[in-house]
């Protein structure tokens, strides 16, 4: 854990961890505030963290480059960690094994608590708990920031997110951990290889939400291989003017089914072994931005911000609902204009077809891609600002799930209108190969080169100033150093985008398979190149994020499910529209829907059947989490046995007593 490890001003070790940037002009009554409030024992409301300014810049810095000078460095004791990971219901592997909730108290019963158990928490974990007790340090009874007497504080509501909203808290960011990062990076992305990433360093380094995307991200390209094997030959010879193709169909929808059980399984055993299986989400605290008035928790008897149920439903149905219909409303309309742009380019090259009337056919679906991307984008920020402006749980909730539905509909609209409505392969095939081309090179430029460039632009005199204080290439940089260029990184925003793109590109292999066999080897080389790309944007383009505990993908996996659900459908109705399948029934268009509604619904009930026959989680994984649960309840009953014993007792010694008095 050992990053710039120096003495707090009471003399203790200090290990910093977490910087926490204010502005420039914060008055100093605000910092001392804050500072006293993040120093301050919890029985007093604090967080009971250390906390220390950031030493300015040394000599031979012009008073031009100075700095922000309002950067503190928050970190915390061993013992506070310790309670912290209690508090917070980390689990870890015990002596025997299995993986249970820590406690202080059984400490040493851990595998890896040794001593005073200096490395038994990684770097992340710890970052965690100090993010955790500075989003869960509430206003008590100030009314108002100190020094900025417009800035208002409410009983209940987060300090730090206060805080960020008026501006005065610029960001709060875990600090990075240099030669740990090195060694990442070089074992992740420097060296192409063909070998699996290192899922259990980048977790120790950033958390189970990012090893699980990245653990995800590599099991969907093994996952793909089969796929783009199979549809080679298909697209290289042809097949798909016969009806050979229904084979390809047929096999794409149980892969679909087994893959993604065999994740569910997969995940669960990266989860047991990270300790995040069977923690339990519904006791934790709520979101930082969530307030209200304050009450009591009633399963954790916590005191907690409660909001009204009434006043979330309007919220939903009055703001998220219509804005989510204008967008889908939007999508439309564009679409309409794709098909204008579209029927208007082929007149063209049908009038005077020529090497450039060939080319100007793609133009339309170029242009269309990008604005997909571009509506995509406008979404997602749109939601930012409702959620932000929201500021409760089911504003940020809702608007997750409307995404991946807004985006759905956004991207695959105009297929299901050309396969289903126009009826036209050919064009259905050329609009799927040129959105899906687009939209990698787009989510390529966008994710990794974009932010990289801007953040180069952005950092180019702290770079500079860098590189002339730098003597030595391996140099380890001076802690001020490090923390003003972190500080100007851009913020790395999560792994929700990171999916939906997976997402996305699931829907283009699994929903028109068999009209664009190559989908999947495209999707496989995206993937390679995305999974260097992500490492390199994590490493050196973003700031360290926190981590996040994740037990799985979340609402992902229902996601994906409802896709392959989707693709049953779709593909079954493209077979059955086929002219090789029509031949078939030449006499009766009812006999063909029927048959395909009866192949659509055999295969539905297969897929459902296998979801029921592969477990979701490992025999052995539920052995040990069974166990863990009886030792549980046989820990509680010998708790609550002497008490029964006592009372019992007691009762007895009454009722001897009374029949004394009686006699």
């Amino acid at each position: 854990l050992q990053l710039f490890v120096s003495m707090s001003a009471d003399g203790s070790r200090f290990d910093p961890l977490v910087v926490v940037e204010l502005t420039s002009d914060t008055k100093e009554e605000a910092i001392s505030w804050l500072l006293s409030r993040i120093r301050d024992t919890q029985q007093n409301g604090g967080a009971e963290l250390q906390v220390e300014q950031l030493e300015q810049l040394g000599p031979g810095v012009s008073a031009q480059e100075k700095e922000n000078p309002n950067l503190f460095l928050v970190g915390a004791t061993r013992q506070r960690l310790l309670s912290g990971a209690e508090d917070l219901g980390l689990f870890k592997e015990f002596h025997d094994g299995s993986m249970r909730g820590f406690t202080c108290a059984n400490k040493h019963n851990f595998k890896d608590f040794q001593g005073d158990g200096d490395s038994f928490l990684s770097m992340a974990e710890c970052q965690y708990i100090i993010k955790h007790e500075l989003d869960t340090l509430r206003a008590r009874d100030e009314t108002h920031v100190p020094g900025h007497q417009q800035v208002k504080l409410y009983p209940g509501k987060s300090i730090i997110r206060r805080l960020l909203s008026k501006g005065i808290l610029i960001q709060v960011f875990p600090l990075h951990q240099k030669e740990e990062l090195k060694r990442l990076s070089f074992s992740w992305y420097q060296k192409v290889k063909l070998s699996f990433q290192p899922l259990d360093d980048i977790r120790h380094y950033y958390g189970e939400g990012q090893a699980l995307y990245f653990g995800f991200l590599e099991y969907f390209t093994f996952a793909l291989v089969p796929m783009a094997l199979i549809g080679v030959p298909y697209y290289l010879f042809d097949w798909e003017d016969y009806d050979k193709y229904v084979l390809l169909a047929a096999f794409n929808l149980v892969w679909c089914t087994v893959i993604l059980e065999l994740w569910k399984r997969c995940s669960a055993s990266l989860a047991y072994r990270w300790g995040t299986l069977s923690r339990k989400k519904a006791f934790e605290e709520p979101r930082p931005g969530f307030h209200g008035v304050l009450g009591f928790n009633p399963v954790t008897g916590r005191e907690e911000p409660l909001y009204p149920n009434t006043k979330r439903q309007l919220r939903v149905y009055l703001v998220s609902l219509p804005f989510v219909l204008l967008c889908l409303y939007l999508s439309l309309y564009i679409m309409m204009i794709y098909f204008l742009m579209e029927g208007w380019v082929l007149s063209v090259h049908d009038e005077e077809p020529t090497f450039w009337t060939g080319i100007l056919c793609f133009i339309p679906s170029v242009i269309y891609a990008v604005v997909i991307e571009v509506m995509n984008l406008i979404y997602r920020y749109a939601a930012e600002f409702l959620t932000e402006w929201g500021e409760y749980a089911a504003s940020s909730c809702q608007h997750r799930l409307f995404s991946p539905q807004f985006n759905f509909f956004n991207c695959f609209a105009s297929l299901f209108y050309i396969a289903f409505v126009m009826h036209d392969m050919v064009m259905l095939r050329q609009s799927l190969a040129t959105l899906l081309i687009t939209s990698q090179i787009l989510n390529q430029f966008m994710e990794a080169f974009l932010p990289f460039w801007l953040q180069r632009r952005r950092n180019k005199k702290m770079i500079r100033k860098v590189q002339i204080r730098k003597t030595l290439e391996d140099k380890e940089l001076p802690l001020a150093d490090q923390v003003r260029l972190e500080a100007d990184m851009s913020t790395y925003l999560g792994t929700f985008d990171d999916y939906l793109e997976l997402f996305l590109l699931f829907g283009y292999v699994s929903l028109f398979s068999c009209v664009y066999p190559l989908a999947a080897v495209l999707v496989v080389l995206n993937n390679i190149t995305e999974v260097y790309s992500d490492a390199f944007k994590m490493c050196r383009v973003f700031k360290r994020p926190f981590s996040d505990p994740a037990a799985n993908i979340g609402v992902w996996q229902l996601a994906f499910e409802a896709m392959s659900v989707i693709a049953v459908v779709t593909n079954c109705s493209l077979i059955g529209m086929s002219p090789q399948v029509k031949a078939y029934f030449p006499e009766s268009d009812m006999q063909l829907i029927l048959w395909t509604v009866a192949v659509e619904h055999g295969l539905l009930a297969f897929k459902f059947i296998l979801t029921f026959l592969i477990p979701d989680v490992p025999k052995h994984i539920q052995i040990n989490l069974s166990r863990l649960e009886f030792e549980s309840l046989e820990a509680l009953k010998k708790k609550v046995k002497p008490g029964r014993f006592n009372q019992s007792r007691s009762t007895l010694t009454v009722n001897r007593a009374n029949s004394s008095s009686n006699e």
